[in-house]
């Protein structure tokens, strides 16, 4: 009897199962393995299917498809289905001498005149049987039924810690198949741009000039300054695209180190430059059949600018250092708070690229020019902010209104959004008020909103919102609001009407 290297058998038979994610395969070359080392002459893996009792041939070494669909045993039925049903490995020196070997698969009567041995070991999933490796070779008294028996029982123990991980790793992928499934779902419902907000006429035309250009392929170049929502509506247009289901790729163009960005934009390989370790795909090869959006696209230098032009021309590019050309097919949105027309006047920006870019421009209005838009957009981020902050604030104080309309707001939709969460977090009542604002709100010529001078102006304004507020709780009920306000209904009207407030404009 020849002997077994038996960490050389593990280790070929833990890289078997190591190889493939389908343990089908991997099962297979084990089986041929112990074919080779064991002088295995047949081989099974069995699987107990737990509902029905049944024991099935999933994997076998010399045996035929029809002698696999006959191996099919009850629990407790035969030597396979006794191993499945106790747990316990059973080794026979010679099968015709056995009578609990039924020998379903057919394939040792009337066609051996050798007699065989035959072992069996339980696959077991914690403390769970769930299947049999089985073995026959050719009968040897000088092979140990002893050590056959071990090495199929670590074969066993390999196969079954190999199912375990298949199934958390099975598991974890679904898990993320449905969370992406997920996000996915919600960042198109994010991005529908019946859901960006404004009403006003601007945004109309912003919202039909979506619309118009998300089912094509066209370049769009988004303008407007800082803060107005530029990302927002690059988002709309490719979830909103009939490459919603494909790659968006955002790059931030002014965040990019000069010496990085074509780096980052077409990828580069391995030893291209101090510091490439390792080959890199590029923002445009992981858009391929998606959208890619360049933001800040003004603020790249000119040697980049070349080079962009030529993805926009011809859908093709090489990475840094590379010499093979990557074709992509990948939809450009741009934005920038640039005058690219100047920039181009002044030849920091290519005309050539300009033009390209330009194919569907998109303007985006500043928040000053939409006020009508500004108390939809308070209202919403106050809504979210509340929820995310788990405080129970339902609107915002005429005055606070007042303030948010008057101010010129400069960082757009940005500062609006960053002012509601102030206000969120600083507000302890049911109402946010002036004094919550931001004081850029509540000082500065260009509000409107100077503060009060004299102690008996900052009173008489107090003592006004807290009028209004009451009357609009009680819906112009001036004995329910004197209650509230805990006073008299005879000082209460004193005051309203001291200070302009008509009870019937909240009726």
């Amino acid at each position: 009897m020849k002997k077994i290297d038996e960490i050389k058998l593990f280790y070929e038979i833990s890289n078997a199962l190591n190889e493939h994610m389908d343990l089908k395969k991997s099962l297979y070359t084990v089986l041929d393995i112990l074919a080779v080392s064991l002088d295995m002459v047949r081989g099974t893996v069995t699987i107990l299917n737990p509902l029905r009792n049944e024991i099935s041939i999933e994997v076998a070494h010399g045996l035929s498809r029809s002698a696999m669909e006959k191996g099919k045993y009850k629990l407790g039925e035969g030597v396979t289905g006794s191993v499945i049903e106790k747990g316990v490995p059973i080794a026979i020196p010679k099968i015709s001498e056995e009578p609990l070997f039924l020998d379903r698969t057919a394939s040792r009567k009337n066609k051996e005149k050798e007699e065989h041995s035959f072992f069996c070991v339980p696959v077991k999933k914690a403390n769970q049987v769930i299947g049999a490796l089985s073995a026959d070779r050719v009968f040897d008294e000088t092979f140990s039924l002893k050590d056959g028996t071990k090495i199929l029982s670590v074969v066993a123990t390999m196969i079954a810690t190999q199912v375990i991980n298949l199934e958390k790793i099975n598991h974890e992928r679904e898990r993320l198949r449905e969370e992406n499934s997920r996000l996915k779902n919600e960042l198109e419902n994010k991005y529908r741009f019946s859901n960006i907000i404004g009403n006003s006429n601007k945004m109309r035309d912003v919202y039909q000039m979506i619309s118009h250009v998300s089912k094509s392929n066209a370049t769009v170049l988004v303008r407007g300054e800082s803060g107005t929502g530029k990302e927002l509506v690059a988002s709309s247009i490719h979830y909103n695209s009939h490459r919603a289901k494909q790659p968006f790729i955002k790059v931030n163009c002014a965040a990019l180190p000069v010496n990085l960005i074509e780096s980052e934009f077409f990828g580069h390989e391995k030893g291209s430059f101090t510091g490439a370790i390792n080959q890199k795909i590029g923002k445009f090869e992981l858009a391929n059949k998606g959208t890619i959006f360049l933001d800040e696209i003004g603020s790249i230098n000119l040697d980049v600018q070349s080079k962009l032009l030529r993805v926009l021309q011809e859908r093709e590019f090489e990475r840094v250092g590379g010499h093979k050309t990557i074709k992509v097919d990948v939809r450009i949105v741009a934005a920038t708070n640039k005058n690219l027309e100047k920039a181009v006047e002044e030849e920091e920006f290519r005309g050539d690229l300009y033009y390209r870019l330009n194919v569907f421009p998109i303007y985006l209005p500043p928040l000053r020019e939409r006020k009508t838009d500004i108390l939809l957009l308070a209202d919403f981020f106050l809504e979210k902010y509340a929820k995310e902050h788990m405080k129970d604030i339902k609107r915002i104080s005429t005055p606070g209104i007042d303030m948010l309309i008057a101010y010129h707001w400069p960082g757009n939709v940005r500062e609006l959004e960053n002012c509601i969460e102030r206000a969120v977090l600083l507000c302890d009542e049911g109402v946010i008020h002036s004094y919550h604002l931001p004081p850029t709100l509540q000082t500065g010529s260009e509000s409107g909103t100077l503060p009060a001078t004299t102690l008996e102006e900052a009173v008489a304004n107090l003592e006004t919102e807290m009028i209004i507020d009451s009357l609009k709780n009680t819906r112009g009920n001036i004995t329910s609001a004197a209650e509230m306000l805990g006073t008299t209904v005879r000082i209460f009207a004193y005051k309203a009407k001291r200070y302009g407030v008509d009870y019937k404009n909240y009726r």
